[in-house]
């Protein structure tokens, strides 16, 4: 499998772009910015003083923060079946951890994984079970692929005019321009009838990838003026065989990278209602909002850096760490360096070890254990294995070492962002992609949320705020000091 390359060469160049794709006026606006520095810094002192919340009052009506229960535990806000997040087992009546499952309509992802050995529309697969809450048969699932792939297509009008416009370095922000867009091009856009609704969500999960991937290149050819190159999906292939064709100048992969690249998709499609972009789905669909709407607030939601946004943070810090260690086998002086980290006295100083830890797991993050096998194969065939042994060492020795220094009575695991942002390296996969990746992955978990809200909830979600500030009077202008 390792060895085998695929060659696609049908390409289409598109030409005539090189008007200015800056926008309008920018600069003066960034000059006027610029003007009421002094004015901005005078609203921002006042608004510091007028704003704080005594923290205190959080602990004295007994606040949720975070949707979060003073144990860490999420706070139950509704019912789903769509995936379950397991990481403890009841042993004589007790909680006791667990090494990590995680159930996709109540099948646990490994066997899902592993079920597809030899199969490339192994994403495509998983999007049908989280959509339908059941494994498709063969006729059901070249049912779902002959509709999947007729709604692959972007017009050249959209390309033009939606995802070559107004190109930016932050690839999050342009898939939520083009979402909200593509309400415009919808002629049935504010129907949410599960019909509708489940049309609309195969035309977004199937766009998105290319979305993604043309609005990389509309970035690297008007703000890094490098060569525009716009690749056509093809059809046959799966979402992930398309992604390395459309990104890739040669359009070559190998069977391994395609395989990695399917499964790192399945392992990102969904983790459970609780999360943030998903609940952000469940809050938005409830007020009973179409569907491009909803969707693009997710997006906002997981391009967040305390969300979607940690796998880029675990390949910085690696950067960090090969500059300042230069024996990557010496497990002292790794052991010295991410001691260092802990202490804040390296990297970012924010005393995090990135990608090591869970809200849920303890023993282990299933969507990590799987990836890793993948990451070793993938740098074995790449010649990468002293990385790959790094990033071992690294997880062996951090774990260890947040306990210690943490004091910390737990298990801290690795989870997936650890090795995500490797993983999509070795594949070639530009940074600017790396959240996109994810989003492209989870937007079918999204879409099943979307659905299981509307035909079952059918209530908009409205928690409760405690006001604790002060009534008062009004004053006139002229009276106030």
């Amino acid at each position: 499998m390792a060895g085998k390359v695929n060659e696609v060469t049908d390409m289409t160049l598109m030409t005539g772009l090189t008007e200015e794709h800056e926008p309008v006026e920018m600069k003066d606006l960034n000059e006027m910015v610029v003007d009421l520095r002094q004015d901005i810094e005078a609203l921002r002192a006042s608004l510091l003083n007028n704003r704080r919340i005594d923290q205190n009052l959080y602990i004295e009506y007994d606040v949720k923060r975070g949707l979060r229960e003073s144990n860490g535990k999420g706070v139950l806000t509704g019912l789903t079946e769509i995936s379950d997040v397991v990481a403890f087992e009841l042993v004589n009546g007790k909680k006791v951890p667990c090494d990590g499952r995680l159930y996709y309509q109540g099948i646990n992802v490994w066997d899902i994984v592993n079920g597809l050995e030899g199969r490339k529309f192994g994403f495509e697969e998983t999007i049908y079970l989280l959509l339908f809450g059941k494994l498709p048969t063969e006729e059901e699932l070249q049912r779902f692929l002959r509709v999947s792939l007729g709604m692959q297509e972007l017009t050249n009008r959209f390309v033009r005019d939606v995802v070559m416009k107004a190109s930016n370095g932050n690839i999050m922000n342009a898939l939520q321009r083009c979402v909200l867009t593509l309400y415009t091009y919808d002629s049935n856009p504010d129907d949410i009838s599960s019909i509708n609704v489940l049309r609309q969500s195969l035309e977004l999960i199937n766009k998105l990838p290319i979305i993604a991937v043309y609005s990389y290149h509309a970035y690297t050819h008007f703000r890094r003026e490098e060569t525009l190159m716009i690749r056509n999906p093809k059809k046959g292939l799966s979402i992930a065989e398309n992604i390395l064709l459309m990104l890739r100048m040669d359009g070559k992969y190998t069977d391994l990278e395609a395989k990695v690249l399917d499964t790192a998709l399945i392992l990102h499609a969904e983790h459970g209602g609780g999360n943030n972009s998903t609940f952000t789905t469940h809050v938005v669909s409830s007020s009973g909002t179409d569907t491009y709407s909803s969707i693009a607030a997710s997006i906002g939601s997981l391009k967040g850096p305390r969300h979607g946004g940690a796998n880029l943070k675990v390949q910085k810090m690696f950067v960090d760490i090969k500059e300042h260690v230069s024996d990557w086998s010496n497990e002292g002086e790794l052991t010295a360096y991410l001691k260092k980290i802990l202490d804040k006295e390296a990297f970012d100083g924010s005393g995090l070890i990135y990608g090591m830890g869970h809200a849920v797991y303890t023993l282990s993050d299933p969507r990590e254990v799987i990836l890793k096998k993948y990451a070793k194969m993938l740098a074995e065939e790449k010649g990468m294995m002293e990385e790959f042994n790094l990033y071992e060492s690294v997880e062996r020795i951090a774990g260890r070492l947040i306990m210690e220094q943490r004091h910390v009575a737990k298990n801290v695991c690795a989870n997936v962002d650890f090795y995500s942002g490797f993983v999509y390296t070795m594949l070639g996969i530009p940074e600017e992609l790396f959240t996109p990746i994810f989003a492209m992955a989870r937007i079918p978990g999204w879409s099943a949320h979307r659905l299981e809200e509307i035909i079952n909830a059918n209530r908009i979600i409205r928690p409760a705020y405690k006001y604790v500030g002060t009534h008062c009077d009004y004053v006139k202008i002229e009276d106030r000091s």
